[in-house]
C-alpha cells in the first residue's frame, strides 16, 4: 500500500474524486496513480476491501491505445481493454461476497462500490449485471443497520429485474433471499417468511429440490421462526437443510475416497465460511435442545468435517471428526454413519502426516 500528495495529481480544469466518498481528493495511490482518496483513512479501508487485488489491473486497464491507424490495431486493443474490464467486475464481485460471509460489513462497502461503477461501465447503467452489486451493497447496509439504505439498493435491483425479460431464476432467488434478509432484520417476519419461500421455489427450479443453494433459503426461514417463538418448525427446516448438505458432502467424499492424493479445495473461502457458520449454528442448536438427537448431532459434526477435508484444512476435519466418533458412540443402528466417520479420520490423518 502507497498512496502520497501529487501537486500534479490536479490539473486545472479536472477534478480528482476519493474513491470511496466522491469528495474532492488529493491522496493520490502511487503504484497505479489512477486512484485518489480524501484522506488516509479512506485509502486504507479502500486497500484492506479490495484495492490490493486490483492495483496492478487498474494500471493496465488505464494504459493508452497504441498510436496506429490500423482499425484492427485499435479493435484489438478495445477487445483486451474490455477483457481486463471485465476481469476487475469478476474480482471486486468475488472480494465483496467474501467479505459479506466473513461479516465483515465495512469491508464489503468499497468493494460492492467498485464492482458497481465498473459493471456499469461494462454492461451499461440499466444492466441485470449490476444486480449482484445492489444485493451485496444491501446485504453490507443490513449488516451495519443502514435499512434504508439497503432498501435504496434493493428497490434498485428490483427496478432492474422488472427491466429484465426472461430474468434467470439465480438472480430472483437472490433478490429475493436479500429481501427477506431485509424483512426479517427489521421485524417484518411475515413478510420475510414470503420472500424467502419464493427464494426457494427459485433456487429449486434452478439448481434442484435437493441443492445446498436452495437449503439456505430454509436456513434463513428457521431463524425467523426461532424468532416468531415457534422452535418445532424451525427444526424441521433445520433438518432438511442438515440432511441436504451432508448428502452433498457425501458425494464429494466418494470422489477422493479412492485417491492417494489430497482433495482438491472443493470450495471458494466464502463458500466455506458460510457453510461453516451454517451448520455450526445447527449443530449448536441441536446441542442445546430439551430432546437432544445424538445422531443427528453425529451428522452435523461428520458434515463439518468433510467440509474442513475437502477445504484442506485437516487440522479442523480432525477436530469434528473426533467429536462425531464420540456423539455416534452407543448408536448401534447408525453403522454407515460410524464407518464414514472412521474413513475421514483415517484421511485427515494421513493428510496431516
Amino acid at each position: 500500500m502507497s498512496a502520497t500528495i501529487n501537486p500534479l495529481a490536479n490539473p486545472k480544469g479536472v477534478k480528482k474524486l476519493c474513491e470511496l466518498c466522491q469528495k474532492p481528493a488529493k491522496l493520490q495511490c502511487t503504484k497505479c496513480l489512477v486512484t485518489f482518496y480524501c484522506n488516509s483513512d479512506h485509502q486504507q479501508t479502500d486497500w484492506t476491501s479490495v484495492h490490493d487485488k486490483i492495483c496492478p489491473l487498474l494500471v493496465s486497464i488505464h494504459a493508452p491505445a497504441p498510436f496506429s491507424t490500423l482499425q484492427s490495431d485499435r479493435e484489438h486493443h478495445h477487445k483486451e481493454t474490455l477483457k481486463k474490464q471485465k476481469h476487475l467486475v469478476e474480482i471486486a464481485h468475488l472480494e465483496a461476497q467474501r467479505w459479506v460471509s466473513k461479516k465483515r460489513f465495512q469491508d464489503v462497502l468499497p468493494a460492492a462500490l467498485l464492482f458497481l461503477r465498473w459493471a456499469m461501465r461494462v454492461y451499461g447503467s440499466c444492466a441485470v449485471e449490476l444486480v449482484p452489486a445492489y444485493l451485496l451493497l444491501a446485504q453490507a447496509n443490513i449488516g451495519l443497520g443502514s435499512f434504508s439504505q439497503a432498501h435504496e439498493y434493493l428497490s434498485k435491483a428490483e427496478w432492474t429485474v422488472m427491466k429484465t425479460p426472461g430474468c434467470s431464476h439465480t438472480v430472483l432467488h437472490q433478490l429475493h433471499r436479500t429481501l427477506g434478509r431485509l424483512h426479517a432484520a427489521t421485524g417484518k417476519y411475515a413478510s420475510a417468511l414470503t420472500q424467502f419461500a419464493n427464494d426457494v421455489y427459485y433456487a429449486s427450479e434452478m439448481f434442484g429440490l435437493d441443492s445446498t443453494v436452495m437449503s439456505g433459503g430454509y436456513f434463513l426461514m428457521a431463524d425467523v421462526f426461532l424468532k416468531q417463538n415457534k422452535p418445532d418448525i424451525a427444526q424441521s427446516l433445520y433438518t432438511e437443510v442438515a440432511n441436504s448438505w451432508h448428502t452433498h458432502l457425501c458425494k464429494l467424499m466418494d470422489g477422493i475416497s479412492q485417491s492417494s492424493t489430497q482433495p482438491e479445495e472443493c470450495f471458494d473461502e466464502a463458500q466455506c465460511v458460510e457453510a461453516d457458520q451454517m451448520l455450526r449454528c445447527i449443530l449448536e442448536f441441536e446441542e442445546q435442545c430439551v430432546k437432544p438427537r445424538p445422531a443427528q448431532s453425529a451428522m452435523l459434526a461428520h458434515s463439518l468435517a468433510m467440509l474442513w477435508l475437502l477445504c484442506n484444512n485437516y487440522t479442523k476435519a480432525l477436530e469434528y471428526g473426533k467429536k462425531a466418533e464420540v456423539l455416534i458412540q452407543g448408536l448401534s443402528e447408525q453403522n454407515t454413519l460410524r464407518e464414514s466417520i472412521h474413513n475421514l479420520l483415517q484421511h485427515a490423518e494421513k493428510y496431516l502426516e
